[in-house]
Parts: structure tokens; C-alpha cells; sequence
């Protein structure tokens, strides 16, 4: 990891990527770029094995607990994904960064933390990557408040697709999106759909494609926010609700742009939408431009934190009590991984599963031999249809409700 740099322009590739047009290893992206294409292509499908210089920085500074979560992806043409995802390994060990980064022939979708110090040579190292170059931006990473810590550990893969939507990249492609709305324009789209709503003229759907977990604790008013599990759900509940997207104008958002990409292209060519858009940057540019905007509650995140706020709106209530609470926590029985919003009062009661199915299976998982593992199969999953029908006429669509 320490000489990797020194390894790779000994090979050659750091003067192939110098030759492109790029930075030395670690450096920012050249002032004065070209803009960035409107179209998701690459200049060089290239690899740079270059790692930054951390010889001036101190230990402390890279593993300071005070640090930022990256949220970013990009999609472009990799050639040898199982080449970039070695060198993302080393990259992020090398800065001391965790989190999940998934990489694949179509690009690469990552959600790093660590310290400021780590996740600023991050960029730039991600900037100056000859594969990368002339698509992502500065404006690409998300960034919010965390660190390391929010994430258990660093996992780095290859897989099929950037984002699981569980449809081939090859016939659903990202190349066939949406059009993408900037935060203002969305902000703008959204106020003159609200307002046409309440006076039931609204051709018009809001859709939240996240899961039903990620927008029972926030989402814009208004929206249309389907009851599923898994974002590889999403295609089936199209399919099984066409009619209500019939000759409509879709307004579609996630969390941080990623899925929309795919999902809008799923949406499209089912070819019964007038218009479909999509929200660039996802609800993270939008609530840093529009904090106290039409987005209420707080936004889900994948790691220790589960949420981050912009605002003070609880728009969910405790499983047990119904009092206004809006953190989540795993359920308490050990084979379950569903999430259950429990406040302070009813886990000091001891009640601290997603349901009366999984609180009794709490109580026998102690007794069974070790190694024997428990389906998970709870009230929760057994009462939420995988693709559920929504039962909404279209009197009620176009008033909004």
C-alpha cells in the first residue's frame, strides 16, 4: 500500500495518465477543465493504480473520529472492474476510510467515511483518475456529517449492476434516463404541482422511488411513495401499476440521484408516461439548497446513523406507543434485520422487536444448538405484499392525496 504509487508509475501508468491530460498521483483535477459532457462517456477507460502522497499528514488526521460521510457514483464504460475494484480496496485502506463501494462494468457507487483530511485526498483522487475524468465533478460526493465509525468495515466489490434493481444494465440502460431537474427546478416543479393538486388539476405524480422504511421517516408532501421492500421491487410495481402512470408527468426522486437513474429509464420504456424527470443529486442537493423545503422529516442513510436532518419534522411514530419518533434501530431478535422505530419509554419495557413474532423467536433463539439459523419470517414480511396495487382512482391522484 505504502509503495503502490511508486509501483505504478514505474509500470508506466502514471505517465500514461500524465500524457491524458491528468494531475500527479493524489492532485486535483486540472483548473480550467472542459465542462463536463452532457452524455455519460469517457475520455480513456484507463486504470491509474496511483494511491495520494500522505507523507505530510499525520496518523491522527487521517483516523480522526471528527470526519464526513461521501455519498457518490458515477456511471461510465470499465473494461476491467475487477481492476478498479483493487485499487478502490487499496485507496480506501490507504486513506483509513470505510463503507461500501460497488463497482461493475456499467461504473461505480460508493459510500465512504473517514476523516476530513481522508475524504478531501479521496476526491481528489477520484478526480484525477483517468476513467473518472470529465464525469465526475466536485459536485458528484455528497457529503454530511460522520466519520469512520459509521460504518462497521470496508467492503469492495464487483457486481452486475451499481445499484441492485435486479434487470440487466444491458437492456434497461442508465443511458436512457429521465431528464434530470436540478434542486431549484425540482423545487419549482414540485410548488406548481402542490398548488394544482389542492385545486384538483394535477397531471402530475410525485413519485419517491426508495423503500417504504426510507419514506415512512421522510418525504416530499404529496408524493406518491410505494410500499416496498426492496428497490428490485421496484420494476414489478410499474408493471403491476401502469395505469396510474398513464399520460401522466412523473417527478421521480431518491436519495441521492442513483436510482432514479435506472429507475426512470425502467419507467420509460414501458412508454405510457407523457414526461418523466428526475431530481439531480437526490433529496442530499436538495435539502443542502432547501432545507425547510417541501422534503419533511429526515433522510434514511445506509450505515450506523440511519438518518441525517434538515429539518425538525417527525413524521412517524413508535411501533408500540404511536408517539411521534423517528429512530430507527434493528429489531432485537438476532435473525431478523428489519427495522423498527421504538422509543425510549417502550425499549426500557423490553420492547424492542419489529413484531409479536420476532419478541417470541427472541426468547427461543437462546435455547436453540449454535450454528442453527431461524428464516427470517415475521409479521412484518409476512403481512407487506412484495408488490403491492395501489387501489388510488385517479380522482384522488389529481387532488394530490
Amino acid at each position: 500500500l505504502h509503495h503502490s504509487g511508486d509501483v505504478g508509475r514505474q509500470a508506466g501508468l502514471g505517465a500514461e495518465a500524465t500524457e491524458a491530460g491528468g494531475s500527479p498521483a493524489g492532485g486535483p483535477a486540472p483548473a480550467g477543465s472542459a465542462a463536463r459532457p452532457s452524455g455519460h462517456s469517457c475520455s480513456s477507460s484507463e486504470i491509474s493504480w496511483a494511491l495520494p502522497d500522505t507523507s505530510h499528514v499525520s496518523h491522527d488526521d487521517l483516523t480522526s473520529q471528527v470526519g464526513e460521510v461521501l455519498l457518490y457514483y458515477c456511471y461510465c464504460e470499465v473494461k476491467d472492474p475487477e481492476k478498479l475494484c483493487a485499487w478502490q480496496k487499496a485507496l480506501c485502506q490507504h486513506l483509513h476510510l470505510t463503507g461500501k463501494v460497488r463497482v461493475a462494468s456499467e461504473g461505480i457507487n460508493g459510500t465512504v467515511g473517514g476523516s476530513k483530511v481522508a475524504t478531501s485526498l479521496y476526491i481528489k483522487v477520484m478526480l484525477s483518475q483517468p476513467l473518472f475524468r470529465n464525469i465526475l465533478c466536485q459536485e458528484d460526493f455528497k457529503r454530511s456529517a460522520g466519520g469512520a465509525h459509521c460504518f462497521q468495515d470496508l467492503r469492495v466489490g464487483v457486481f452486475k449492476e451499481i445499484v441492485p434493481m435486479g434487470i440487466d444494465p444491458k437492456i434497461v440502460s442508465y443511458k436512457e434516463t429521465g431528464i434530470h431537474l436540478s434542486p431549484q427546478e425540482f423545487h419549482r416543479e414540485v410548488e406548481q404541482y402542490l398548488s394544482q393538486a389542492s385545486q384538483g388539476q394535477s397531471d402530475t405524480i410525485l413519485l419517491d422511488c426508495r423503500n417504504f422504511y426510507e419514506s415512512k421517516i421522510g418525504h416530499f408532501q404529496g408524493c406518491l411513495a410505494p410500499d416496498i421492500r426492496k428497490f428490485s421491487y421496484f420494476p414489478s410495481y410499474v408493471d403491476e401499476n401502469l395505469e396510474l402512470f398513464k399520460d401522466k408527468r412523473v417527478l421521480m426522486y431518491c436519495t441521492g440521484g442513483i436510482r432514479c437513474e435506472r429507475g426512470s429509464a425502467y419507467l420509460r420504456s414501458k412508454a405510457v408516461c407523457r414526461e418523466v424527470y428526475q431530481l439531480k443529486g437526490g433529496i442530499h442537493k436538495y435539502l443542502e439548497e432547501f432545507p425547510d423545503g417541501f422534503y419533511r422529516g429526515k433522510l434514511f442513510v445506509f450505515d450506523d446513523r440511519y438518518a441525517i436532518c434538515s429539518n425538525e419534522d417527525i413524521i412517524s411514530a413508535c411501533r408500540y406507543c404511536g408517539v411521534l419518533w423517528d429512530q430507527y434501530k434493528l429489531c432485537s431478535s438476532q435473525h431478523c434485520r428489519q427495522l423498527v422505530l421504538t422509543c425510549p419509554s417502550c425499549c426500557n419495557k423490553g420492547l424492542t422487536a419489529c413484531c409479536p413474532v420476532c419478541q417470541e423467536k427472541e426468547l427461543k433463539v437462546t435455547s436453540r444448538a449454535s450454528g442453527q439459523t431461524l428464516k427470517e419470517e415475521c409479521q412484518c414480511t409476512r403481512r407487506r405484499p412484495r408488490v403491492p396495487i395501489e387501489n388510488v382512482s385517479p380522482r384522488m391522484l389529481d387532488t394530490g392525496k
